[in-house]
């Protein structure tokens, strides 16, 4: 049966991206697949676009992949791209899919994942009270507040350096205005968002942050977002300070949380050895890819 491949308007639009939308559906209208494909327009990462592409497993290995893919291959050239990402779980359909399409591997991620029953209760606390002389821990819920705002958007560059592998990632740049935008869709959509942060207390300023996002109703599983410390702050064990801070604070303010997960590159062995020292353990991995356009 042939399939036909429809464009879609996305409302997904926001300052720093907005993104192309296929249909792949059957003659009869039937859908069996999608793709999307979101071009960055923020300052350091215009020459990139990321690619979201699913095909029904009933319907695969018909071309219905292949379609959908040259589709949005050739929407990011004409839209001046340098390089297409996207993402595949290690043995995955996808995974092969990627390979035999000219895609290279570019970083490999663990995930992991944290069952806050099992959560060691007097180790965090243990990791929470021991001395960090010159830091301070402080905690927000949702937007930052005005009086911090500054201090984290600038904190924000902790990021910067963080393991890319041979991906051609960009930079991003973060002022007051996204990291409230950031907030907002989060909240927007439901979750909850919660940060974690230490504070230096010679001038005040983030030293480091972590976020963690929890579901509206603090059920299921909550996703770790960013975690970085400055440079000019590192080996203090700032990291795992906020860490287990951020893990205390969701074991006691929802009760019917299962767990936390985490994704961290292989090539990041600092966060790796925070998260197994607070107990989170490996459950998949995945990879990076990147055509070069």
């Amino acid at each position: 049966m042939s399939i036909r491949i429809t464009p879609l308007t996305d409302p997904d639009r926001s300052p720093s991206s907005h993104r192309l939308a296929w249909l792949a559906s059957h003659a009869d209208g039937i859908p069996v697949g999608s793709a999307f494909l979101r071009l960055f327009t923020g300052p350091g990462r215009d020459h990139l676009a990321e690619l979201e592409l699913h095909v029904h497993p009933a319907e695969r290995r018909a071309g219905t992949g292949s379609r959908l893919l040259d589709v949005a291959v050739a929407a990011a050239r004409d839209d001046g791209r340098r390089c297409v990402i996207t993402q595949a779980e290690s043995g995955s359909p996808g995974d092969g899919f990627l390979l035999v399409r000219s895609f290279r591997r570019v970083l490999t991620l663990t995930f992991t994942r944290l069952p806050l029953a099992k959560a060691d209760i007097t180790a965090l606390t243990g990791i929470i009270e021991r001395p960090h002389p010159g830091y301070r821990l402080a905690s927000w819920d949702g937007t930052v507040p005005d009086n911090l705002a500054q201090t984290f958007a600038a904190s924000r560059r902790a990021m910067d350096d963080m393991p890319t592998g041979d991906m051609d990632y960009g930079m991003v740049t973060w002022d007051v205005d996204r990291v409230r935008a950031v907030a907002e869709v989060i909240d927007k959509r439901g979750d909850l968002l919660h940060t974690v942060v230490a504070i230096d207390i010679s001038d005040g300023s983030i030293a480091g942050f972590t976020e963690l996002v929890v579901p509206g109703d603090g059920k299921g599983d909550g996703q770790h977002y960013g975690t970085g410390v400055l440079p000019e702050h590192r080996g203090h064990g700032l990291g795992r300070w906020m860490k287990a801070e951020a893990i205390r604070q969701a074991r006691e303010r929802y009760p019917d949380l299962s767990g936390l997960l985490a994704d961290t590159a292989d090539s990041n062995p600092y966060m790796r050895r925070v998260n197994d020292a607070l107990g989170y353990a490996p459950t998949r991995t995945t990879f990076e890819y990147q055509l070069d356009l």
